[in-house]
């Protein structure tokens, strides 16, 4: 233990000695927290629509009203022509294009069907869904209350009653700064662990340490911990600015994320020194580092795109990546209360103990 604690003093002095890395650890998890925060917003709001009104009559003015009337489709401007439909798409004028036909208030009062055309800028699959399903439900709403005037006052045969749990309000940051937490903290730990053996074999000190009688685990295990506490110390400060900043609600236990966030650090810790035994010099372990954490955690880790729509062979690599089950833990612990996840917490285990004995082994490869 003296040994161990010798070695986490010595890894504490460098990193005191060097109070520029120190503050680019604490400060880039936050700005980096601050940055896609905001930047990553999945929340759709003022999408411009374009309307041709052929007819110009009482029905389609009232359509136009509530179709803006909540803010999230706002009016474009007036079309008078085919021809400014294509060339307004191209310019991103507008998203999509409601077309009232001539006579169609006329065809309502003879009892007919007339037909509102909506054309929609389909580049974007999501978006062009999304702004499809509102135009539809505000052109349904006017039907409803169209039978009503005509019928009286009736009742549709199904009414449909949506309730949101869990995140009532659709908050974009609920679910993306959970996300972002996992995202940013194997990187920077990786970050952090990965230049720590590197280090020693550029520095020429590696030499030294071959010639204690020290072992390879008092090794890894003392420059783990030093790293450790910059970690919970970085995870602290982005769940507090969660908290403050984005007001991203807490359904569970602070505690217990607390313990299973402790793991994944340690996961993360344990990632970085495995690059680091690899690498033969501090810029390659760091490079290697961001690109194994990085990339794949953002896209393949279900932070920003559901694992079930991706091809089975990127499926199959989405689950060795540690964050995959985190992201399950903190979303489900910050968003729906529930504490209890012993398949994640199996795996995590397991990846956390065969990442720290194969960087012992490497190492102790590396030092006979």
């Amino acid at each position: 233990m003296k040994r161990i604690l010798a070695l986490a003093r010595k890894e504490v002095l460098h990193i005191l000695r060097d109070p520029r890395s120190l503050a680019v650890a604490i400060a880039m998890p936050l700005g980096m927290l601050l940055l896609f925060g905001y930047a990553i917003d999945m929340e759709l709001r003022s999408l411009p629509v374009g309307v041709m009104d052929l007819d110009h009559s009482q029905t389609s003015r009232a359509i136009v009203r509530d179709m803006t009337a909540g803010g999230f489709i706002v009016d474009a401007g007036r079309i008078h022509s085919r021809d400014e439909v294509e060339r307004g798409f191209r310019r991103k004028k507008f998203l999509a294009v409601l077309v009232f036909p001539e006579g169609m208030d006329r065809d309502l009062a003879n009892g007919n069907s007339p037909t509102i055309q909506l054309m929609i800028d389909g580049s974007d699959a999501a978006t062009a869904q999304t702004v499809e399903n509102y135009l539809s439900a505000v052109i349904a709403r006017k039907n409803i209350e169209i039978l009503r005037e005509d019928l009286g006052d009736i009742k549709p045969p199904l009414e449909a009653r949506v309730r949101f749990l869990f995140n009532p309000e659709l908050r974009s940051p609920d679910f993306v700064v959970p996300g972002l937490t996992a995202v940013i903290m194997i990187m920077i730990c990786a970050l952090l662990t990965s230049v720590a053996v590197a280090r020693e074999k550029e520095t020429g000190t590696m030499e030294q340490i071959m010639t204690t009688p020290i072992k390879p685990s008092h090794v890894l295990i003392g420059k783990v911990i030093p790293y450790m506490v910059i970690a919970v110390l970085d995870a602290t400060l982005v769940l507090l600015i969660g908290r403050v900043v984005f007001h991203v609600q807490m359904a569970g236990s602070w505690w217990i994320l607390a313990a299973y966030s402790l793991l994944y650090l340690f996961i993360s810790l344990a990632l970085g020194l495995l690059v680091s035994t690899l690498a033969k010099t501090q810029q390659v372990a760091m490079t290697v580092a961001l690109v194994a954490t990085m990339l794949p955690t953002l896209l393949l880790s279900g932070f920003l795109f559901p694992i079930s729509g991706m091809p089975l062979v990127l499926q199959w690599f989405a689950h060795i990546i540690p964050a995959t089950y985190y992201l399950e833990v903190i979303r489900g612990i910050m968003l729906t209360g529930r504490h209890w996840y012993p398949f994640e917490l199996g795996i995590m285990i397991v990846m956390a103990l065969f990442l720290m004995s194969v960087s012992m082994r490497k190492f102790r490869s590396r030092l006979d």
